[in-house]
């Protein structure tokens, strides 16, 4: 299996030679978030992965969120539209250099028991204020404190 690593604002960052649409799910139940410590860098984060042609957006939340977790979610409403330019995944298993592009989503649960899979070593509900403590790339931290902190969808700004 190849790494994933990622570049944050990073000069020496490799250049993005791919732009693939990718989903999310910010999963909430009582005081505590639904998170998956990565098999691929080791890093925790909300379920979510590539678009596949033949499905919508939001059913990519919904079958990533299963597959990485063993939860089955319903979708409440768009956390925000994370599309950086500045910030590049690395895959080396093929040497795709993808540019972000991520809607999350909000979900609840409706089923299912936190299962890990080949992309999740561990599938956790981690209490609200234990995620400051967890080992997270800034992109995914980004996401959950917006998540945590406001009713409106995040929109990059229109800088670039």
């Amino acid at each position: 299996m190849g790494r994933r690593i990622d570049y944050h604002h990073d000069p020496d960052a490799p250049a993005a030679n791919s732009v693939r649409p990718s989903a999310g799910a910010f999963i909430t139940r009582d005081d505590t978030v639904l998170l998956i410590c990565r098999t691929d860098n080791g890093n925790w984060s909300m379920p979510g992965g590539a678009h596949d042609p033949g499905e919508s957006l939001s059913r990519t939340a919904v079958r990533e969120a299963q597959e990485e977790t063993g939860v089955d979610v319903e979708l409440t409403g768009i956390v925000g539209i994370f599309t950086d330019p500045d910030h590049v995944i690395h895959y080396t298993s093929n040497d795709e250099v993808r540019q972000e592009f991520t809607i999350i989503y909000r979900a609840n649960p409706i089923g299912g028991q936190p299962t890990t899979s080949d992309e999740s070593s561990r599938v956790e509900w981690v209490p609200i204020d234990k995620i400051p403590s967890l080992k997270m790339d800034p992109s995914q931290r980004k996401r959950i404190e917006w998540a945590l902190s406001s009713s409106e969808p995040y929109i990059d700004p229109a800088t670039r």
